[in-house]
């Protein structure tokens, strides 16, 4: 059997050519403000990874993803200011001393060790995400019920860390760009670009994880779980135990986005909690394609860089610009961008227009129920 002999094998293979073709050029033909931003946008990329296996594969709307995005943040820029902190007073961070504190809070002390960090910046958020998930499913709580749940979390998460001033620098986050790691200032020049490398490996990686995931057994599973759980549980599988683990493998995945964006964006902060944003992620899905997995990087990428163009040239207008792409994809592409691709979309288009045009041209031509022009 040929590996990419099915249609739907083709179009992925033409969009992975595409992307990486384009992440080999940017370096080359972007400025490194430009270069930045996608590399930001790619980081943003993995945890709509996440959003989509809980969601377009096991059909659980999660509105908190960004409570596990943030801690992920938060753990690299702990390290990078604790890596800086040499040259303060008693070796601390910088804003401790706004507040009277003389002594690093004991929770800061692991995060000296690069090692711990690059290992809890994903393990943290799957961990919580694991505790809150476990919680939630045991008790059968699924729907509309699980999203309110999930962004009530959020809220409490977002009112804790703005809150936290002496230990966390609260409302003002923590910095990143001013900080240093391996002898260069975070926010240079040459560091961003490694940064913008490191996250288009890590997107891919991710990809190629995901896909793993949602294959054979497991992902039918998933699958089964989303279509009709009390099928799934009757077979005799536990989905409590198959939500629990999807939900922490994409709290896992949010949490290094967030210190791949954290770096590159130059402050973590509690906003990266708000509900907005992490409404957000989902519409990045369901724009690119929820159940596709190349459909939610396509959906982030995309999305945001057109955010980031409108919003330069009008400001005001990018909130219903989103909302009318969200609308758009309910209404008439519920399978997202992606899936109208792989259902000859673009060929079906072309042909309405051609048929608008020769109906233009001859107005007495009829059209059958097919959308043909009758000879």
């Amino acid at each position: 059997m040929r590996i990419f002999s099915t249609k739907k094998s083709w179009i992925n293979l033409t969009i992975w050519v595409l992307l990486i073709a384009l992440i080999i050029a940017a370096p080359s033909v972007l400025p490194v403000f430009r270069l930045n931003l996608l590399g930001r946008y790619l980081s943003l990329a993995i945890v709509a990874l996440g959003v989509d296996l809980i969601w377009g594969f096991t059909g659980m709307l999660s509105l908190g993803q960004g409570i596990f995005f943030a801690l992920g943040g938060y753990c690299a820029a702990m390290f990078l200011q604790l890596n800086s902190a040499g040259e303060f007073p008693n070796g601390i961070p910088e804003f401790f001393g706004l507040y009277g504190v003389e002594k690093l809070p004991f929770f800061w002390e692991p995060f000296k060790s690069s090692i711990f960090t690059l290992i809890s910046i994903w393990l943290i958020p799957a961990l919580i995400a694991a505790l809150l998930g476990y919680l939630v499913f045991r008790n059968r709580i699924k729907g509309v019920y699980f999203s309110i749940l999930t962004q009530a979390a959020l809220l409490v998460f977002f009112n804790f860390f703005n809150g936290q001033q002496k230990l966390i620098n609260g409302t003002n986050g923590l910095k990143t760009d001013v900080t240093q790691l391996f002898g260069q200032m975070v926010g240079s020049e040459i560091m961003q670009r490694w940064f913008f490398w490191i996250s288009a490996v890590l997107v891919i990686l991710a990809w190629f994880f995901a896909r793993w995931i949602v294959r054979d057994r497991f992902g039918n599973i998933l699958i089964g779980i989303r279509d009709d759980e009390a099928r799934v549980r009757f077979t005799g599988y536990n989905p409590v135990i198959f939500k629990t683990i999807i939900f922490s493998i994409a709290g896992g995945l949010a949490g290094i986005s967030g210190a791949l964006y954290t770096v590159q964006s130059g402050i973590v902060s509690p906003q990266f909690m708000t509900v907005p944003f992490s409404i957000e992620m989902v519409v990045w899905v369901a724009v690119g394609g929820r159940g596709t997995l190349l459909g939610a990087i396509l959906g982030a990428v995309l999305i945001n860089y057109a955010k980031s163009l409108v919003s330069e040239a009008l400001p005001a207008s990018w909130m219903f610009i989103q909302g009318g792409l969200f609308i758009l994809v309910v209404t008439a592409l519920p399978e997202g961008v992606l899936g109208w691709i792989r259902k000859d979309g673009p060929k079906k288009l072309l042909f309405l227009l051609g048929i608008n045009k020769k109906l233009e041209t001859y107005p007495s031509l009829e059209v059958n129920e097919q959308g043909e022009v009758k000879s």
